[in-house]
């Protein structure tokens, strides 16, 4: 390809004209930052290597310790928190924990060895009610900032990025409600995470407020399991014996195992049971059916946590708080009315 060709591709794929991308590509001053960026994204979209001209020094590096990746909403948050990093300058530096692999203990040591500015922590020990809190605060001490994404503890002194996790759990119990279904049940992990009690409380509530049940008897149809298909499955066999039509999910992966065990009993999703995820995962919308699930604002609580961290880092004091980003229910094709006959039990 010739380079008049290549350009060309590239001022289409940036929108701009090729007398700006041969600015950028050239490193030309003015440029506006934000059209900079979109001919370096195009070059990279398009697969051309970019010149050693255009390659920045890093301000340093960030860690960000996740979840395995199996779960997509995981990757889904590591891209939007290395996205915005890379826009300030920094060098994301993504740690994966695993069954069997390295603890979050062990991940940190290795990244204050590297010599990072900050760490991020995503659904980390943090959210773990029953883990010892003191590890942050040692990470304190050395002089390392951090933000605490998914579960607060407020044994912990930091900033915290959250969605309303008991708003969650009552939007997705009203739309089933709306919808007919009088027996709903909860498919969650263990109940040792903040996330897990915020949600069975947001539940619970609504069970009662809506429906008019009592706290000890919604509290049956709660089901505890691990974030998986195979827990969702799990879960959803035990809340169908209990004639649920209706099923909210702690996640979507947990919400494709509910759909399967739905369907192993020889009935559908949505026309016998209704099934709601959490999340709102990437690809999530082309499962069949579609997954009705509630979506976490994923791009503004990177970004939040991105620009707390590196306020921080930047020496200006941060509110030691929670911020609670609102969830929002996104409606496709795995709810529908309630079977003829649902009866609210007894």
């Amino acid at each position: 390809m010739t380079t008049t060709a290549r350009l060309a591709d590239i001022a289409a794929q940036a929108g701009v004209s090729e007398a700006t991308a041969s600015r950028v590509l050239n490193g030309k001053a003015g440029v506006a930052p934000a059209t900079r960026q979109k001919v370096l994204a195009a070059l990279d979209l398009l697969g051309y290597e970019r010149p050693v001209r255009l390659r920045r020094r890093s301000a340093g590096q960030i860690g960000l310790i996740t979840p395995e990746l199996n779960n997509p909403i995981f990757p889904a948050f590591a891209q939007v928190i290395e996205q915005n990093l890379t826009g300030y300058g920094y060098t994301a530096v993504l740690c994966t924990q695993h069954p069997g692999g390295s603890t979050e203990d062990e991940l940190v040591e290795a990244l204050v060895e590297r010599g990072v500015r900050g760490i991020v922590f995503l659904s980390g020990l943090h959210a773990d009610v029953t883990a010892d809190p003191e590890r942050y605060a040692r990470l304190l001490g050395q002089g390392v900032p951090y933000v605490l994404v998914n579960g607060f503890n407020p044994a912990i002194a930091g900033p915290y990025i959250s969605p309303d996790e008991r708003a969650s759990a009552r939007i997705a119990v009203q739309h089933l409600a709306e919808l007919g279904h009088q027996r709903i049940g909860l498919a969650v992990g263990p109940g040792r995470f903040v996330p897990v009690r915020r949600k069975v409380e947001g539940f619970v509530e609504a069970l009662g407020e809506l429906l008019g049940f009592g706290e000890e008897q919604a509290g049956e149809y709660v089901r505890h399991t691990l974030f998986s298909v195979e827990g969702g499955h799990a879960a959803a066999g035990t809340l169908l014996d209990k004639g649920c039509t209706g099923i909210v999910c702690g996640s979507d992966l947990m919400a494709l195992g509910a759909v399967r065990a739905v369907r192993e009993r020889g009935l559908t999703v949505p026309g016998d049971v209704s099934v709601v995820g959490y999340d709102d995962s990437p690809l999530i919308a082309f499962t069949d059916p579609p997954l009705t699930t509630v979506r976490q604002p994923v791009e503004a609580m990177g970004a939040a946590a991105v620009n707390t961290l590196l306020e921080e880092i930047g020496g200006t004091p941060v509110q030691r708080s929670e911020f609670v980003f609102q969830t929002e229910l996104v409606v496709r094709g795995s709810t529908g009315k309630a079977p003829g006959g649902s009866r609210r039990p007894h």
